[in-house]
C-alpha cells in the first residue's frame, strides 16, 4: 500500500503535460524533418500501368436496374 501512495506522487498534472507537449514536439520535428530531407523531395510515384480491359461507359440507370432485380431474385 505504501508504494503504491509513493508511485502515483511522482505523477502530477504539470509534469504529464510537459511530458506529453516534449513528446508531441519531438514527433513533430521528426516528421518534419523527414519530409523536408532532400530523398523524399526527388521521389516521384511511377506511372500506373494500362487497364487489362478497355473502359466502357456504364449507364447507371441500367446497372440499377439489374443491381435491383439481383437483389430480388437472391433474396437480399
Amino acid at each position: 500500500m505504501k508504494g503504491q501512495k509513493e508511485r502515483t506522487k511522482l505523477i502530477s498534472r504539470r509534469s504529464m503535460l510537459k511530458e506529453s507537449g516534449i513528446f508531441l514536439l519531438g514527433g513533430t520535428l521528426g516528421c518534419a524533418s523527414k519530409a523536408y530531407s532532400p530523398a523524399a523531395a526527388a521521389t516521384k510515384a511511377p506511372a500506373a500501368p494500362p487497364l487489362p480491359w478497355p473502359w466502357v461507359k456504364l449507364d447507371p440507370m441500367e446497372a440499377g436496374r439489374r443491381a435491383y432485380r439481383a437483389y430480388l431474385e437472391n433474396h437480399g
